[in-house]
């Protein structure tokens, strides 16, 4: 696949200079994204709000049940499918709202990347959460590998791990930033919110975009396959 290289650092400042700058660029586009997941993940939330209502222990199970199919079939390939949309906009490339459903040439592996990614952060979270920590950096990549490269799930885990060697500090001081970038958000409200959480999306988006480009140009220049 042929871009344009990122013109700035795979650093913390450069990946959320530019994921503002994105931000404004495409916010209509990418709020409409943003916009259509919440509608289409109504009926997960819907059938929480009645459950609690009902109260019964049968509710509660089907509800869990429910939401977690729904989770790993819907709502997790989607997620993936917005994080293509922020790839595209800090690529500078045309995004339209439909680009939120790109996972479906690669639908299989994206659910499974998806499902095996939490379950590592998971085991690892378990592992008394630094060992999740790390693990969430180093996997990080994993959507845009799987849905922009069309990477099997496996593949997808394993070029991530290896993609990050060297930024993990990176992305983990980007994820403290995204933290109180996020409170700031809930303190201006609910703009404030939606605009954090779309600053935080391209920012991250933005460092992969830098760091696979410059990879990409590295190994074109040894002679060797990415």
């Amino acid at each position: 696949m042929e871009y344009t290289k990122a013109d700035f650092e795979p650093t913390v400042g450069d990946a959320y200079n530019h994921g503002w700058k994105t931000l404004w660029k495409y916010f209509l586009e990418l709020f409409l994204v943003g916009l259509l997941l919440f509608i289409i993940s109504i009926p997960v939330n819907a059938f929480s709000f009645l459950i609690r209502e009902d109260g019964n222990w049968f509710g509660i199970g089907i509800f869990v049940v429910f939401s977690a199919a729904y989770g790993i079939l819907i709502l997790g390939p989607l997620q993936y499918g917005m994080y293509y949309c922020y790839l595209k906009a800090v690529r500078r490339e045309n995004l339209q709202v439909g680009d939120l459903f790109a996972f479906k040439d690669n639908y299989l592996n994206v659910m499974l990347a998806a499902l095996l990614t939490n379950i590592i952060i998971g085991i690892g979270i378990f592992m008394l959460i630094i060992p999740g920590i790390i693990f969430a950096c180093k996997l990080a990549f994993v959507p845009y590998l799987v849905i922009d490269k069309k990477m099997d799930a496996i593949k997808a885990l394993q070029t991530s791990w290896q993609m990050t060697d060297g930024y993990a500090v990176n992305i983990f001081v980007m994820g403290l930033l995204a933290i109180f970038i996020a409170i700031g958000g809930l303190i201006a409200f609910l703009i404030g919110v939606i605009i954090a959480a779309m600053w935080i999306y391209a920012s991250f988006a933005s460092i992969y975009y830098s760091v696979d480009t410059r990879q990409l140009e590295e190994a074109e220049s040894s002679g060797s396959e990415v």
